[in-house]
């Protein structure tokens, strides 16, 4: 996986898109943070102190990505909200470095788990930022190998691109079975039905015959055999169908 993040915003994407390799990110690397409205955040001055860099830094990370990391999670609160997180603060006695006269600040910047990682991503000058990166990558591996049954069991899976599309296929897939779920009253039959579908358009077989002429295992899935070409356009498929049922 030697593809550096920091200059693929897609591959960025893919990872921080998969709530179950974010699971484990988190669970690793013990991140800790502020709780605030179910979910922990961070302020930016102590994003600047974790990554070892100056304040300056960071905010021109925010606000040169700012459409990546609102979408990723960063966001500046105000009003009503600014006020419940002041009472956070002060209950939790954060040191005022992190956010300096807490009475006379208008509006504060947060970033969530998801935000923090996408800045860790981005950022080049933090040789924590660096390390951070690579331990993404490595649970990022690791994940896949406990989803596919562990190891590179499939020569395509030694494919550098797999890991990148195989992240970008699941998260195809479960626009696709969300829609199915969403617009499509026939019961569980419906998934394989619809799978087989995408399968025939594509191999002209379908699911469970594909499985056959691999001599697969009961348990093994066949997407996990596909070299990253083939991930790819089923997840195009995927997505197309699901734009269609919407």
């Amino acid at each position: 996986m030697s593809k550096d993040l920091t200059n693929s915003a897609l591959h960025r994407q893919n990872i921080l898109n998969n709530s179950y390799a974010l699971q484990e990110i988190e669970k690793a690397t013990h991140i800790t943070g502020i709780p605030f409205e179910g979910k922990t955040v961070v302020l930016k001055e102590q994003v600047a102190d974790f990554f070892e860099v100056t304040l300056r830094t960071v905010e021109n990370y925010l606000s040169q990505y700012e459409t990546e990391l609102a979408r990723n999670g960063y966001e500046v609160i105000k009003g009503n909200r600014l006020k419940s997180f002041k009472l956070v603060l002060q209950e939790m006695d954060v040191p005022e470095i992190y956010f300096g006269n807490i009475a006379k600040i208008p509006q504060l910047g947060l970033l969530d788990f998801r935000a923090f990682l996408n800045l860790a991503m981005l950022m080049v000058e933090s040789e924590r930022a660096r390390l951070l990166r690579q331990a993404i990558l490595d649970i990022v591996i690791d994940t896949i190998n406990q989803r596919t049954g562990g190891g590179t069991k499939y020569i395509n899976q030694r494919d550098e691109d797999f890991l990148h599309s195989w992240f970008e296929e699941e998260n195809y897939r479960k626009q696709f079975t969300d829609a199915l779920r969403e617009c499509v009253d026939m019961g569980n039959f419906k998934y394989p039905l619809y799978t087989d579908k995408v399968y025939v358009s594509i191999f002209r077989e379908k699911a469970k015959e594909y499985h056959k002429i691999l001599r697969l295992h009961e348990k093994d899935k066949v997407r996990d055999t596909f070299y990253a070409e083939i991930l790819d356009l089923v997840a195009a498929y995927e997505c197309g169908f699901a734009d269609v049922l919407r």
